[in-house]
């Protein structure tokens, strides 16, 4: 993945053929790092200073930050609660980025995943950056949430994503055993392979259709805002996909979107999509499944 390829699918990508001839593939990550941001409490010389409702506030050094730490607790405390309250009205599977301290913080929250029926993707140890974190150590972090999802959902992962990526992380990622794909690229619409003969499927991420968007600036204020984002995200690849089927992601946080204010927008989408058929809404894994079956790597 660290070689670059400006070319891709070159204005040809394959039909992906979903399951049900659908148009458009939906598919839903919640991701869940609360608990596991850069705080004192972690060993981390600084408090945390990304995607939360402060941007812009500076990391407090060698102190705790008590209001960010309070943000960061709404999600596994009630925005999580809400996300997935919404999630089982319309009967959605989801894919869960899962930091591994995250799960081992919250068991009550790991089975309640397993019990609906959600996928439990790898998202690392820790929330933090690894691109200054040893190659050691990050191999240890990826091995142990490994290990922390296989006791805690009684399933192994299938899927990765880092997200805050090291030079390294791509090398070991490939050596987790009965991992189908990864996730820590952004660079298209459908799945792909990286190189000839490479036993990992890549499923492109997404920031766009994401709820940090919430957080930036120029991003979404309201509710409707968001909503509006993914309806036209939608409705463009729903109007792409009479001649070539691709896939919508759409990645949420339990401290972001589970806001009242903002949930509902979540709903809301939920229901429009609704009126859409043929439509395929899944994990990811079952992504990886169907492309890995229907597209071999091999030639």
């Amino acid at each position: 993945m660290h070689e670059r390829n400006l070319q891709g699918y070159a204005g040809r990508p394959p039909n992906p053929h979903w399951p049900g001839q659908a148009r458009i593939a939906v598919q839903f990550v919640l991701n869940l790092e609360e608990g596991s941001e850069s705080t004192t409490l972690n060993g981390d010389t600084q408090s945390e200073s990304y995607l939360h409702e402060l941007p812009g506030r500076p990391a407090r050094v060698g102190t705790r930050d008590f209001s960010v730490e309070s943000m960061y607790e709404y999600g596994s405390r009630a925005g999580v609660w809400r996300l997935l309250d919404i999630f089982d009205i319309f009967n959605v599977p989801l894919t869960v980025f899962a930091t591994g301290q995250a799960l081992e913080l919250n068991p009550v929250l790991a089975r309640a995943l397993v019990d609906a029926g959600h996928e439990v993707a790898g998202h690392g140890y820790r929330w933090i950056d690894y691109k200054d974190i040893p190659k050691g150590r990050e191999k240890h972090d990826i091995q142990l949430t490994v290990k922390l999802i296989e006791q805690l959902t009684k399933r192994p992962p299938f899927g990765w994503y880092t997200g805050r990526v090291s030079p390294h992380t791509s090398s070991l990622v490939r050596k987790i055993e009965g991992l189908l794909y990864t996730s820590d690229s952004y660079c298209d619409d459908l799945p792909y392979w990286g190189q000839k003969n490479d036993p990992l499927l890549v499923i492109p991420y997404t920031l766009v259709n994401n709820d940090i968007q919430y957080l930036l600036p120029s991003g979404c204020t309201t509710a409707d805002d968001f909503f509006c984002l993914l309806k036209c995200a939608f409705d463009q690849l729903w109007r792409e996909g009479n001649a070539c089927p691709k896939l919508m992601t759409i990645g949420l946080h339990g401290r972001v979107s589970g806001h009242p204010a903002r949930a509902i927008g979540i709903y809301r989408f939920l229901k429009y999509i609704q009126g859409f058929e043929p439509i395929w809404i899944c994990r990811r894994k079952e992504i990886a499944q169907h492309w890995i079956s229907t597209f071999s790597n091999s030639s």
